[in-house]
């Protein structure tokens, strides 16, 4: 995940060829639209990376349509509206518009933003292809930094949230 100015410095050219090297296959570009993606569109698929796009509860038909004709691997839907970050439950609309987007798309429909529990992250596995857990990942990290086990409770939080999908 990446902001297209980096990219743009390091070169629109350079960068998906250098991050395949370093074994990224797939890549966001959170502050680029499709519509702007262009040039930076052709040198990732030209060096076999993934454009992820990002589908909002917000987006229009005609919008997640054309997501999904640009991306490739597969949806992320950004599930709440507002700012990333544990919630205490799921979007009331989650089940709906994962509906509306498998709808539009034939790619699998991953859904990230908000979920931070096992027991969302299960409700979630019941609706979509995939769960995306970020910030209560970084979380877990920020509670652990002081302590000589911190790996092993992050890999206690994330085997709690894989155990939970099955």
């Amino acid at each position: 995940m990446s902001y297209v100015n980096p990219i743009h410095r390091f070169g629109l050219q350079r960068f998906p060829s250098a991050a395949r090297d370093a074994g990224v296959d797939g890549l966001i570009v959170s502050d680029c639209p499709p519509e702007e993606m262009g040039e930076l569109l052709v040198a990732m698929q030209g060096a076999g990376i993934h454009p992820v796009l990002l589908v909002a509860p917000t987006s229009p038909a005609r919008r997640i349509s054309l997501i999904s004709a640009k991306g490739r691997g597969y949806i992320y839907y950004v599930s709440l509206r507002g700012v990333t970050g544990p919630r205490d439950r799921l979007p009331e609309d989650l089940e709906a518009g994962v509906q509306r987007i498998r709808a539009l798309t034939d790619k699998p429909v991953a859904v990230g933003f908000g979920i931070s529990t096992p027991e969302q992250a299960r409700a979630v596995a019941a609706l979509a292809d995939a769960v995306i857990v970020g910030s209560a990942v970084v979380a877990t990290v920020e509670r652990s930094l002081e302590s000589s086990d911190l790996v092993a409770r992050v890999g206690e939080y994330v085997e709690s949230l894989r155990s939970a999908i099955g």
